[in-house]
């Protein structure tokens, strides 16, 4: 008889692992995947003009998101006021429409560029294919103030946010529904409309232009701080015993399982459809290296805390107590790892010619061989 000895939660997945004499194996991982939020974003016929209000007819046919909820997901109180997003696109841009609800707007950052994640804002996270890395971000308060940055891999794995980079096109536009700034009044909401440019998500070179049925990674999120009335101004809420600030709010659209937006592989999905936002509406269909993915984050994550123990990555998926192959949804796959002294790579291969891999900095590669 197996005895179930533990359950761990990682990036989305409820791995179950079984201890057995007469099997050395997790039985295909027995995952229980939890796949991000996806949205199917539909074409534009007409011009989008980018200022804060959602009064063309395309904007009122596109659909709205989900209510967003706590980062961290429902272990977590829902939010106290709702947020929510619709998309659109052209060839040349994505359209990102959010309404927050909010009771007290303010905002005082002015300058481009100033970290406005200090005050209360809205976020966009974009990895146009999908691999974790060399990824974008925008952060918008309710001055209209963008904070705009690339990150050329995670901060777990190194990354470094390059602020020097600007998203060129980049337009938005706030709209208020209420008084900014004012402490002695109750305000309702405020709205920000976004056009990115395709092309603006590069760092001077090629760029992903999306095309029917393509699927990005994005995600969403906002952050809210409490606050205190000084001198009729908003300050961010202290704890009055150390002083320290009241950790601020983070509600997203997809959540992440923790507090960190920069784990990509936990975000959301966006696939692209030619069909006019008044046309007829499509079915997401996830990308086939999405269902295959979570393998190789288990690796991953059983890499990170081998090396913890050992002071080295595990040689070989035996080290690991991973089999070598299995099948999932009737599909076979094989699994191999070559590692040297500082990194590895783990690559699953199917039967029907998928190849996806991942190395120790969480950088995913696939193609499917022609057959």
């Amino acid at each position: 008889m197996c005895l179930k000895v533990k359950v761990i939660l990682l990036a989305g997945i409820i791995i179950s692992a079984f201890s057995c004499r007469s099997q050395e194996r997790i039985m295909e991982f027995e995952t229980v995947f939890e796949p991000g939020k996806q949205y199917v974003v539909y074409k534009t016929p007409a011009e989008i003009t980018v200022d804060g209000k959602p009064d063309e007819e395309e904007w009122k046919q596109a659909q709205w998101s989900e209510n967003f909820g706590d980062i961290e997901g429902d272990k977590k109180p829902k939010p106290t006021y709702r947020t929510r997003m619709k998309m659109l696109w052209d060839e040349a841009n994505l359209y990102i429409f959010a309404e927050l609800e909010e009771p007290h707007i303010w905002a005082y950052y002015d300058k481009n560029d100033m970290i406005v994640y200090h005050e209360n804002d809205f976020e966009v996270f974009i990895d146009p294919d999908r691999d974790t890395h060399n990824y974008f971000e925008f952060e918008v308060n309710a001055q209209n103030t963008l904070f705009d940055l690339f990150m050329n891999k995670p901060y777990r794995n190194g990354g470094k946010a390059n602020i020097e980079w600007n998203a060129k096109g980049f337009e938005s536009a706030v709209s208020i529904d209420g008084t900014l700034n004012d402490p002695g009044d109750e305000d309702i909401r405020w709205t920000v409309e976004m056009a990115i440019p395709f092309s603006s998500l590069t760092l001077d070179g090629p760029f992903k232009q999306p095309k029917d049925s393509d699927v990005w990674k994005i995600n969403f999120s906002r952050v809210e701080w409490q606050t205190d009335f000084v001198d009729a101004k908003y300050v961010r809420k202290q704890v009055p015993e150390t002083k320290k600030l009241v950790p601020e709010n983070n509600w997203v659209w997809s959540p992440q399982g923790l507090i960190n937006m920069h784990y990509p592989e936990r975000w959301g999905m966006l696939q692209f459809s030619e069909n006019p936002v008044s046309g007829e509406r499509v079915q997401f269909t996830l990308p086939e290296e999405e269902k295959w993915a979570n393998y190789l984050w288990f690796i991953y994550d059983k890499q990170l805390r081998y090396r913890t123990e050992f002071s080295t990555y595990a040689p070989t998926l035996a080290g690991l107590k991973i089999p070598e192959s299995g099948s999932k949804d009737g599909v076979a796959y094989s699994l191999k790892l070559e590692r040297d002294e500082h990194n590895y790579v783990a690559t699953l291969i199917t039967e029907n010619g998928l190849r996806i891999s991942i190395n120790e900095q969480g950088l995913l590669t696939s193609y499917k061989s022609v057959r």
